[in-house]
């Protein structure tokens, strides 16, 4: 919690940046775009999968556990915002 508490800019901005962003492109519709969007998932998953078991010590693995708490704010603003756009199209 305490590493956290300074990172609060730059997880707000990721999470803005997110917001923006999936209220422009929403949810993706062709197959391509499908696979493209899937890339940041598989790299959220590896930068997990690296934080979790610890393989990257010192500064380096404190670079990954940034990295994967930024991107998952970021998809999590994506994720929400393509949802409320398709919400907002059903209902309208």
């Amino acid at each position: 919690m305490i590493v956290v508490l300074p990172l609060w800019p730059g997880l707000a901005a990721a999470l803005a940046l997110g917001l923006g962003v999936g209220a422009l492109a929403g949810f993706p519709r062709t197959r391509a775009t499908q696979l493209g969007a899937s890339l940041p998932l598989l790299a959220l998953a590896a930068l997990v999968g690296l934080a979790a078991t610890g393989t990257v010590p010192g500064r380096a693995g404190l670079r990954i556990e940034i990295a994967t708490l930024v991107l998952a704010a970021y998809l999590a603003g994506c994720a929400f915002s393509a949802l409320g756009r398709t919400l907002v199209r059903r209902q309208s």
